[in-house]
């Protein structure tokens, strides 16, 4: 605010204000006990906090009505004292209720301070410093936003990168409590693409928070290089939340984990989600936003392990279980015959009904219709992973040590009683001993 001249108060009306500094405190705080219900409920220590900041509002105000020219008073010094313990406690609009008490109480006395023809100008120097009160608490709650916010970015940075890393130590546990995570449920781990902006990376992230909270849900989010990365928390729907906001991620599919119980068991929902969206690209026509699980066959074949055990797991166990045998027959003909029940039925030698019943309690028991292409895909995929994992592996020490090159002529030398590469076998003996004279 710019200087500005002004009429000067009388010594009297200076005096009177100046002895009036601690009744005008005291009237402050008993009417802020009788009018803000928000001040009643505040703790002892928190009303000592409100006590001395309207103490020093009034003090400084004394200060200020005695400039020779009043500047623009450094209001900021009010809050200076405690303003973190201020903006914890008291929120700006309770701020502001604190100073519209202070300005009524002191306009209400007026009349008995300011000496004769002082009290037009009482009351402007009481509305004027209000004002620069009022800018300056939105100043002071705006700077301690700001570093909160920062903060909390950081820590949210930290918590994402302990999932993706699967830390859960206690050094997470912390930060995720300081973030309001520490007890939040049905954890889902959320992975697309980043949006094209030209503004960076910061209004993606915060549109999708915000697009997400306003469906009650929580999130963390962040940018991790071309990859937008969400956490989503309090839902067990958050496929639902996620396509009412896919337009907060950029183009490509928006693949999520499977559902946990809580923030520290939200990496194996991480390797999931992040497993499936680097292997999508095998399936054309993929919806936009699905589960890691719908990728099962495209992540077994990238090499996931884990997706590989749970195909092996649902599909091939079950079928291979003891009473299940025939099952896992139809399954293997079904799927070589191209889907064909009568063709299947013949290689069986059962009637087609039957197979039709079989098929129906192999989806009973796996959970994949052989009927559905996609279904059918994953199951074979499922079966040639059991059947590799049964089968009995080769052992080194079986095969030779060193190979001669190829095209060199070069035997390898057999093992006893083992034909080398080179030697006739048992046929072209005999058949030469009859050719050839015998000997004595």
């Amino acid at each position: 605010m710019s200087r500005r001249s002004r009429q000067h108060p009388s010594e009297e009306t200076s005096r009177a204000v100046e002895r009036s500094a601690g009744e005008l405190a005291t009237l402050a705080s008993r009417r802020m006990e009788e009018h803000l219900r928000w001040y009643r409920q505040l703790s002892a220590e928190e009303r000592s906090q409100v006590g001395l900041v309207a103490q020093a509002g009034i003090s400084q105000f004394i200060a200020w009505f005695h400039q020779e020219e009043q500047h623009s008073p450094s209001a900021i010094s009010i809050f200076a004292n405690a303003p973190q313990e201020l903006t914890r406690s008291v929120s700006l609009r309770q701020t502001l209720d604190l100073v519209r008490t202070v300005v009524d109480v002191v306009e209400s006395r007026v009349e008995s301070l300011a000496g004769p023809g002082d009290e037009q100008l009482l009351r402007e120097s009481v509305l004027r410093f209000s004002r620069e009160i009022a800018f300056a608490a939105a100043e002071v709650y705006a700077g301690a936003a700001e570093a909160r916010g920062a903060w909390d970015a950081r820590l949210e940075a930290l918590v994402v990168d302990g999932v993706l890393r699967g830390e859960a130590d206690d050094s997470m546990q912390s930060r995720a409590s300081a973030l309001g995570w520490g007890d939040v449920a049905d954890v889902t781990f959320v992975v697309g693409s980043t949006p094209a902006t030209t503004s960076g990376a910061v209004p993606a992230v915060d549109d999708l928070r915000r697009s997400v909270r306003q469906h009650g849900v929580e999130a963390l989010a962040i940018v991790q290089r071309s990859r937008l990365i969400a956490i989503l928390g309090g839902t067990r729907e958050a496929s639902r939340v996620v396509e009412q906001v896919a337009d907060c991620f950029g183009p490509g599919p928006i693949v999520l984990g499977p559902t946990v119980p809580h923030l520290f068991a939200a990496g194996r929902s991480a390797r999931a989600a992040l497993s499936g969206l680097s292997s999508a690209a095998a399936w054309p026509d993929a919806p936009r936003v699905l589960d890691a699980d719908a990728l099962l066959p495209e992540r077994a074949l990238a090499g996931d392990p884990p997706a590989r055990r749970v195909l092996v797991d649902r599909i091939h166990r079950p079928l291979a279980a003891e009473g299940h045998a025939p099952l896992l027959q139809t399954a293997t003909a079904y799927l070589e015959s191209g889907g064909s029940l009568e063709a299947t039925a013949r290689a069986l030698f059962v009637h087609p009904n039957t197979v039709r019943y079989r098929l129906g309690r192999i989806s009973d028991v796996t959970g994949y219709d052989l009927t559905t292409p996609r279904e059918a895909w994953a199951v074979r995929i499922a079966l040639a992973l059991g059947r590799l994992s049964s089968a009995p592996t080769a052992h080194l020490t079986d095969l030779p040590s060193r190979m001669p090159p190829e095209g060199s002529g070069a035997s390898t030398p057999s093992a006893p009683g083992r034909a080398g590469p080179d030697a006739p076998d048992a046929a072209d003996l005999e058949e030469s001993s009859k050719l050839s004279p015998s000997t004595s």
